[in-house]
């Protein structure tokens, strides 16, 4: 496979390709770009308005330079090369949704920072310790999350939902299935 190309590059191809202007767009879709990118520079502080950057399916193997992501809202960053969610911080005050499945992500302390975080999609990542959760209880808003195909589900066999439930009181939502739990009416 050969090199990929930064996101400066992929901004200014994505621009030309749509006529839109990166510094105004609130969404700007570079998946499976070709080369696909596979560093995030500095030229990230040139989407001013972006709310929703999707990066999936590309070649990224850091989380740099988010911090020039002032109005960031949601962050599509599954199918690259992540084994860190080291870098994410940097977006902390305004990030609702992180979409990074199909990593090699196997630590969740960045989450920690995401105080405004409600859906985390980690699928298919290599979690394997489910004291990592404890990061994510450290998360007041986060309601939906997606671990299936992390080695973490396995280990837990038959426990794994009652025991992410247990961890992670706020959430409603876990692998696409609901956790609030139904009063079936009595029957006269």
């Amino acid at each position: 496979m050969g090199k990929g190309i930064a996101i400066k590059d992929a901004i200014k191809k994505w621009s030309e390709k749509t006529g839109e202007n990166p510094a105004e767009a609130t969404v700007i879709k570079l998946n499976g770009w070709i080369p696909p990118v596979d560093k995030l520079d500095a030229s990230l502080a040139t989407l001013t308005n972006c709310e929703k950057l999707s990066l999936s399916t590309n070649m990224i193997d850091k989380l740099t330079n988010l911090n020039a992501l002032h109005n960031i809202k949601i962050l599509s960053v599954g199918r690259n090369y992540l084994k860190s969610l080291n870098g994410i911080e940097g977006i902390a005050e305004t990030l609702e949704e992180l979409w990074a499945s199909y990593n090699g992500i196997d630590k969740l302390k960045p989450t920690a920072a995401l105080k405004k975080l409600r859906v985390l999609y980690i699928s298919n990542n290599n979690l394997k310790d489910i004291g990592e959760l404890k990061h994510l209880a450290e998360v007041p808003d986060l309601e939906d999350l997606v671990l299936k195909g992390c080695p973490v589900e396995a280990s837990l066999g038959e426990n794994y939902r009652n025991k992410v439930a247990e961890m992670l009181p706020q959430l409603k939502k876990l692998d696409g299935t609901s956790l609030i739990k139904t009063e079936t009416p009595l029957i006269d």
